[in-house]
């Protein structure tokens, strides 16, 4: 067990994990010493399985895939497979606090576009004579849900389509007609319900089961408070109710559905350090493309609105040349700065101003870049400006076709083989020319380890070829799009960068 964990997860006899405070953690490790587990690893077997788009296989979808569940009619698209979205199950009593950890959650992953979908949207509007006796409907049962209606919307979401949920009006008991909610293709779908886990092709569609536990009579003084608030009830009508449906239903259905959850948090949106410790995991699951667990040794910069709207606006054909650099120069320079924190350092101490020792670390000495002619020297500036008075060498490789690769000049420094080598090309496509310029800088004397490649965006194709051959040097972008076309040019791309940003494009 990790010393400077102050939390921690536990197998319980049924194999989920429960976050709750300190000092029942300490309770707890006294009575299961053997069956702590780190957070990272109870994090990841929580998460289960999640497919974002790379077909390894030939083209056929993992069954244990969300995408593997969906309709037949289902269409999708290089680009929906891509962004497949990361699924969150909430579940819980009525009035656990199901909605304020999912706001929670969404609040703090402000920087990825997440929706929520509430499991009470679809609930089935009230006939005639069922409205007549609305107090002798148990509106907690599974059956007061169109289940059908919530798989076939949480689908289209999944692959990517824009989807209309339905407006349910407590008061009327019935849905509205003419009105809907427009919920947009996100990077995490939030599903939130009492009821979520219980049909198991919903459950099925999740990557994450999360079980909000609050006590009974918290969850009731709330549930007379929302009732009666926002609902127009009374509190006798609330109560009797609440005897009648709602308690029995939460023993039948929704606490025997308890043992699918992956995470349970207790106190609901009070628990904060859980609620942090979730957004952590989805973090990262969110920034780590499935090219990145095939290769450890690929690194795709942490995505942000700021990084994002900068390569909208680098790929956009209308952008004049001045913002193109502009823009591409910013996102080079947060490429090098990331290639610089994968170089070894040495520790080292200083004295401050006021008389104190610092303890920090010294830069790798022996440094220099290695740029591929001619797009390659667009990054050489962004690594100037970090490593003052760096040297950068030259390798051009001329194009005879795709396959065709021939080397025709390099100028690099003397002592190469005693440095780490930045290669420097702002796009990988094919990975071949790539290739060639790694085998030289080896043929020179460059340990394959010390060598880290820099790039813009990356094709999948492109990756696949230069780590299955050099294995142990590092690849560092901000993006990976999705395939070549039959050009051998990366979509959706960005052209020919080294036509655009030096001004030689028609």
């Amino acid at each position: 067990m990790k010393k400077k964990l102050q939390l921690v997860l536990f197998r319980t006899e049924k194999k989920k994990f429960t976050f709750d405070s300190a000092a029942r953690v300490r309770q707890l490790t006294k009575a299961m010493p053997e069956e702590t587990m780190s957070i990272d690893y109870a994090m990841e077997a929580a998460s289960g399985p999640h497919f974002s788009g790379l077909r390894l296989d030939g083209g056929r979808l993992s069954s244990s895939s969300p995408t593997s569940s969906l309709a037949p009619n289902s269409t999708l698209t290089a680009d929906s497979l891509l962004n497949q979205p990361f699924v969150i199950g909430v579940s819980g009593g009525t009035a656990s606090g199901k909605t304020t950890v999912c706001d929670m959650i969404i609040q703090q992953l402000h920087d990825h576009r997440v929706v929520l979908v509430n499991q009470d949207s679809f609930y089935r509007g009230l006939k005639p004579d069922e409205l007549e006796r609305v107090h002798e409907y148990n509106f907690d049962h599974p059956d007061a849900f169109d289940t059908e209606q919530l798989l076939e919307c949480m689908k289209q979401l999944i692959s990517g389509q824009r989807v209309k949920i339905p407006i349910y009006d407590f008061k009327k008991h019935q849905r509205s007609s003419d009105s809907f909610r427009q919920v947009n293709a996100s990077d995490v779908i939030i599903l939130e319900g009492i009821l979520v886990f219980h049909d198991q092709g919903v459950r099925d569609l999740m990557n994450m089961k999360i079980f909000v536990d609050t006590d009974a009579d918290v969850r009731l003084a709330r549930r007379i408070r929302r009732d009666t608030v926002e609902r127009g009830r009374d509190i006798n009508s609330v109560l009797e109710m609440y005897a009648k449906f709602v308690k029995p239903a939460f023993d039948d259905f929704v606490l025997p559905s308890k043992k699918y959850a992956d995470v349970i948090i207790p106190r609901g949106g009070d628990n904060h350090v859980a609620i942090d410790l979730i957004v952590q995991h989805l973090r990262t699951k969110l920034g780590q493309h499935d090219l990145c667990k095939i290769y450890p040794n690929v690194y795709v910069i942490q995505s942000t609105f700021q990084i994002r709207g900068m390569h909208t606006l680098i790929r956009d054909t209308e952008i004049s040349k001045h913002d193109f650099v502009f823009y591409s120069d910013r996102l080079i320079r947060l490429v090098v700065e990331h290639g610089l924190g994968h170089l070894p350092f040495t520790e080292k101490q200083v004295v401050t101003p006021t008389g104190s020792v610092y303890t920090g670390v010294d830069f790798c000495k022996k440094l220099c870049g290695v740029s591929i002619i001619r797009s390659g020297e667009s990054m050489e500036n962004a690594l100037r400006a970090c490593c003052k008075g760096i040297k950068i060498g030259k390798i051009l490789i001329h194009r005879d076709g795709d396959n065709g690769k021939q080397l025709i000049y390099e100028k690099l420094p003397k002592d190469i083989s005693e440095r780490h080598v930045l290669l420097l090309d702002p796009v990988l496509a094919t990975g071949n020319s790539a290739n060639q310029a790694i085998e030289l800088l080896i043929q020179k004397g460059v340990p394959e380890s010390h060598i880290i490649f820099l790039n813009l965006i990356s094709a999948p194709e492109g990756i696949h070829c230069v780590c299955k051959r050099f294995p142990s040097l590092k690849i560092v972008t901000s993006e990976i799009d999705v395939a070549l076309n039959e050009e051998f040019r990366v979509i959706p791309g960005l052209g020919e960068f080294g036509d655009r940003y030096f001004g030689t494009d028609d």
